[in-house]
């Protein structure tokens, strides 16, 4: 966990140095109650769980080891920068004091970034099985916008507990899930009974699409997903298709191991492959030119080099063909894309 693990980066352990969670515990354990809860309130779910078994764990630490963990925190502070901290109030107050009031208020109306609803924020403090038990009887259009408010994995596991005849019904609502009013997020919350204040009249939350029913189903078991994918795909060939290429795209190839990287690209044509390659990212570059002999990936860098420049519209139509060879195989058990753990034993 990035924010938890910031003591722990760039240090080597050693010895009984405390180092990520178990360091950041015993700096909250420094903090009085009120100092503490104000941490502990900024904290994802998972960050305060985890956490919270550190500080059992360290309750009894030695001094030296808190003078460790202190040093590190310092060390970690000082390396830091205050830009980005209330970043909206400052750009706020100086564009104010430089245009006036109505000349910013339009200004920043236009520049200033669109912030996710912060309707339904308890969700990710609840269990899958809770949030399941609670829409169980619920419209599938009600469980479409709780299950677009929940990250992709948390999504994943309530549509999973959800019965089967409904599950392709909800990924389908989620992929044409429109702007969802503020007072319909309102009775969504009372039906969740939270005690969340209403939030401004008149706002909404743009929540669900295609990029999130996609990410949901790359959460899910691959005997779900495939079952909810064919039946999307008689409901609605568009969608379904759109969700399937959102679900695997060409970056994601950097995930598949040599022996699977290989057979992909033995399996492409070598004109489409220059074209994708020239357009991949380095790394990925890298992975792919790494699994040819060096004669063939000493050519295939020749030729992308003699191709010069080339309209991007090419090279995504070049790395969609890369992607649906790579699924053709994966469903023909040439290749495994990998990614669900399920699918291995």
């Amino acid at each position: 966990m990035p924010e938890l693990d910031t003591l722990n980066d760039d240090e080597e352990q050693s010895g009984g140095n405390l180092h990520g969670s178990a360091a950041a515990a015993v700096l909250l354990m420094l903090f009085d109650e009120n100092e503490a809860a104000q941490i502990l309130s900024r904290l994802e779910p998972e960050e305060v769980r985890q956490l919270g078994y550190a500080m059992y764990d360290v309750a009894d630490v030695e001094i030296e080891e808190v003078n460790h963990a202190l040093d590190k925190f310092v060390n970690k502070a000082r390396r830091r920068t205050t830009v980005g901290y209330g970043a909206t109030q400052h750009i706020r107050g100086a564009m104010t004091k430089a245009l006036g009031q109505e000349r910013a208020d339009n200004m920043l109306a236009r520049i200033t970034p669109p912030t996710r609803s912060t309707k339904l924020a308890m969700l990710k403090w609840m269990e899958a099985q809770d949030i399941a038990t609670a829409v169980e009887n619920e419209h599938p259009q009600v469980m479409a916008i709780i299950l677009a408010h929940l990250e992709p994995a948390n999504a994943a596991a309530v549509l999973a507990l959800l019965p089967i005849d409904m599950q392709d019904d909800v990924v389908y609502r989620i992929a044409t899930l429109g702007p969802v009013s503020g007072e319909a997020l309102d009775e969504l919350e009372e039906m969740l009974a939270t005690a969340k204040p209403a939030a401004q009249k008149g706002t909404s939350s743009q929540r669900g699409g295609t990029g999130e029913a996609a990410a949901m189903l790359n959460n899910v078991r691959k005997d779900i997903e495939q079952r909810v994918i064919k039946a999307l795909t008689k409901r609605d060939k568009l969608v379904a298709q759109t969700i399937e290429e959102e679900m695997f795209i060409f970056d994601n190839l950097i995930d598949l191991d040599e022996k699977n990287m290989g057979a992909l690209i033995r399996g492409v044509d070598n004109d489409i492959l220059v074209v994708a390659v020239k357009g991949a990212n380095g790394m990925l570059e890298a992975e792919m030119l790494g699994c040819m002999s060096q004669r063939a990936a000493q050519s295939m860098q020749d030729e992308m080099e003699d191709r010069g420049p080339m309209r991007l519209s090419e090279v995504v139509d070049a790395q969609k063909q890369v992607v649906a060879m790579a699924r053709k195989m994966a469903e023909q058990g040439a290749i495994s894309l990998g990614g669900k753990g399920e699918d291995f034993v």
